[in-house]
């Protein structure tokens, strides 16, 4: 008996392609898509997706890939996975919408608790619900000002915290991201960022880059703005649109030093490392240090719209009305997430970094191995693999990069790219050794047969 395509994609562990890409039904939905869907949107391979499961996406023509990007890193459990779908049909038809602004209910009420007792340091955490990592990032930045009776707010070049006016005030990662918006928050001023292998002090690589936190004392405090007026640092323990570039942990424990010793506030921005990517909850955990503001989003739903700022009760201080959420805390959301961090908790976060060790075992020599690969770097789940033309001069090569990602989803591997010129490895935490390796394999082959062109 011939089995339903539900079926095979529920057993299918690697890619199966069936026709040319991008098929027939493909290009029909792409040819409608670009008739009445903004072209905003950044789209670089004509991947239309039909369904889910685990770590494999089927495409509308049949057309099976291994998933290697997980929706920007946000289907942390992997695509559909059994309980997180009961968690939310079963929610859906219990209590759609209240809205947390006005009402309590008691789902919300866990995932704060669940939320609060994960997160880094001792005292007390206190939860503000919202829709999307830029909303943590605004709501952070809102928190931070009324707290800290400041206005003054320091970021990285590089970074990405967001797309709302707020957050992209702080975002730094393209142009493209700011151009054409006009005036953006004022008193947001960005420093170099640690980049291990791109030190922007000159030092040799890798180095700790402790001059990045150093720098602020040295030139940004004594000619930019006087430190007592800072209200908070954002910082992502490992930036993620800016090129999957992990800060040193020498420099994140100069960089928490310093805000203790000024009264700043220290926000991470754990959108896209924090729940479980790179082997423990959150990415400042390798590092040891204590946010005062952690923002949570991407993975903490599998995929449902969701995010968390979670501050120290202390912190978190301002008065009913001063910011709130419609739809932020839904209780189909938080549904999903307390379903996911039981899945991440059991079983996902310590795949991560199993699994994750695994595969950085297997590609960690390709600079020795490719001419145009210049780093790979990474923690768990979350691997960078940047692309250079020349390994001495560290010249940035994003045509190749981007001809590398090209290759792989006509082969069936879905990438995405991070930053001018790296390839970013972000699937979803429930893949296994063999899909892994098959990824390695795969990737490997693209990049041996564009640097053959290069």
């Amino acid at each position: 008996m011939e089995k339903s395509v539900g079926a095979i994609t529920s057993e299918a562990k690697l890619p199966m392609l069936l026709t040319p890409l991008p098929g027939p039904r493909a290009r029909e939905v792409i040819a409608r898509d670009a008739q009445f869907v903004s072209p905003s949107y950044t789209r670089g391979y004509p991947l239309v997706a039909k369904s889910g499961r685990g770590a494999m996406v089927e495409d509308v023509d049949g057309n099976m890939f291994l998933d290697f990007a997980a929706g920007i890193a946000v289907v942390s459990t992997g695509h559909c996975h059994p309980r997180v779908v009961d968690a939310i049909q079963k929610q859906a038809a219990e209590l759609i919408h209240i809205s947390c602004t006005d009402f309590y209910y008691q789902g919300l009420v866990e995932l704060a608790e669940r939320l609060s007792a994960v997160a880094p340091g001792k005292e007390a955490k206190k939860v503000c619900f919202g829709n999307s990592g830029t909303e943590a990032i605004e709501a952070a930045i809102k928190l931070a000002r009324y707290h800290t009776r400041r206005d003054k707010i320091i970021a990285f070049h590089g970074c990405f915290h967001g797309r709302t006016l707020g957050a992209l005030s702080l975002t730094a990662s393209k142009a493209v991201q700011r151009k054409g918006f006009g005036a953006l928050l004022a008193g947001v001023f960005h420093i170099p960022y640690p980049n291990s292998y791109r030190c922007p002090y000159g030092n040799p690589s890798p180095c700790t880059c402790v001059e990045s936190a150093t720098f602020l004392e040295r030139e940004i405090f004594k000619r930019l703005v006087d430190p007592e007026e800072v209200a908070a640092i954002f910082i992502e323990p490992i930036q993620g649109e800016g090129g999957y570039v992990p800060a040193p942990k020498e420099f994140l424990l100069e960089l928490q030093r310093i805000c203790r010793m000024h009264g700043i506030l220290l926000v991470c921005d754990e959108v896209q490392s924090g729940m479980g990517r790179t082997g423990k909850w959150w990415a400042c955990e390798h590092a040891g240090i204590e946010p005062d503001i952690l923002c949570v989003a991407k993975g903490i739903a599998s995929g449902m719209p969701l995010s968390a700022t979670i501050a120290r009760a202390s912190l978190m201080d301002w008065k009913p009305g001063a910011h709130a959420s419609t739809f932020g805390g839904n209780p189909v959301s938080v549904a999903a997430a307390l379903a996911t961090m039981d899945l991440l908790e059991t079983q996902y976060i310590e795949n991560a970094r199993r699994v994750g060790g695994f595969l950085l075992g297997r590609i960690a020599d390709w600079p020795a191995q490719h001419r145009i690969v210049g780093d790979v770097r990474g923690k768990g789940l979350m691997i960078g693999v940047e692309i250079v033309r020349d390994q001495k001069t560290k010249e940035r090569a994003g045509d190749l990069r981007d001809a590398i990602v090209d290759l792989a989803f006509e082969k069936g591997l879905l990438l995405l790219g991070a930053g001018e010129n790296t390839i970013r490895i972000a699937p979803p935490l429930v893949i296994d050794e063999e899909q892994a390796a098959f990824a390695a394999q795969t990737l490997e082959a693209c990049i041996s047969e564009v640097e053959k062109s290069a």
